[in-house]
């Protein structure tokens, strides 16, 4: 039985910054400027995205909330926490757009709210917009320090590593999830920041820590929401076998976190033959929204990229 022992991580140049100036509103991209309303975005392979489909009665109480939110917020206007409920609650709909929108309105009002910064980068991370999530969670980070919220630094940290991996940036999203991991203070923070960092060390060839990152997971961790990602890290440590979890409804999101985790286990370990099926299976599914389909998204984008001809 592994004792469940979290190390304190100490950041270099961790002392207080000054706050950055707010940033305008970021320019929306030629290929979204005459998007269709039930389009989102447009893959990283050039697949228009549609609003996602939801259960009738799921549609339903979502849109009562939203409707609640929207009343909230005409009310008051100048009330960030309204303004981070709506946005919440378009995104709950897959209306990731005007969530960004309502959390770039909400910026101008209060330029130095870090939780509206780590918002909209948030969603620009569902609409593949990976430098301004980047850009975005960059000064959150900054305007967080000193706050002491661990829950808020932790959500910050834990989309700004996320982006930087989305763009392949291994070093960044490495040091991000070090600091992250320092605030990784219960068992489903614990598991999600791991998940992540385990697969950045091993991209940077970096086994022996990445093997040392696992000492803390064990079986019996009491974990609630990241279920999936405390089964790909026990599967990472060989408690369980791949062949166990390969089974997955790519149109659930355990589903296209466990279908990414396996595939990118089987690419790093010298695979790359079984890690390219996995990452197809997961993207003819629904649930392009999620982090394991976008990292998939990512995975086969770099690759077709490396299978073309040099002329194309």
């Amino acid at each position: 039985m592994k004792r469940f022992v979290i190390a304190a991580l100490v950041c270099a140049g961790c002392a207080s910054a000054p706050a950055p100036t707010p940033a305008p509103a970021p320019k929306v991209p030629d290929s979204e400027q005459y998007l269709p309303p039930d389009i989102e975005a447009i893959s990283l392979l050039g697949k228009p995205l549609s609003v996602p489909q939801l259960a009738p009665d799921v549609q339903k109480k979502r849109e009562e909330d939203l409707a609640q939110a929207q009343r909230e917020y005409d009310a008051n206007r100048d009330s960030a926490d309204a303004a981070m409920l709506l946005a919440d609650r378009l995104a709950a709909l897959g209306r990731y757009r005007e969530a960004i929108g309502v959390a770039t309105e909400a910026i101008q009002r209060h330029p130095d709210n870090p939780a509206l910064y780590r918002l909209r980068g948030h969603r620009h991370i569902n609409v593949r917009r990976f430098r301004e999530a980047v850009s975005d969670l960059g000064k959150a980070e900054l305007l967080e320090r000193g706050k002491r919220d661990e829950l808020e630094r932790h959500q910050i940290l834990y989309h700004l590593g996320l982006a930087h991996y989305l763009l392949g940036d291994y070093d960044r999203a490495l040091s991000a999830y070090q600091r992250c991991l320092a605030v990784a203070k219960n068992p489903d923070r614990l598991v999600s920041t791991s998940n992540w960092m385990y697969m950045t060390l091993r991209r940077l060839g970096r086994v022996k820590e990445a093997e040392k990152l696992l000492e803390p997971i064990s079986v019996d961790l009491d974990v609630v929401e990241n279920v999936a990602y405390h089964k790909l890290l026990l599967m990472y440590e060989g408690d369980i076998a791949p062949e166990e979890l390969v089974r997955q409804d790519p149109n659930t999101a355990d589903g296209a976190t466990i279908l990414y985790g396996i595939g990118n286990w089987s690419f790093v370990n010298g695979q790359p033959e079984r890690a390219d099926p996995l990452w197809q299976k997961l993207l003819e599914g629904t649930q392009w929204f999620t982090f394991g389909y976008i990292a998939a998204e990512a995975e086969i984008a770099r690759l077709d990229k490396g299978r073309r001809p040099p002329s194309q």
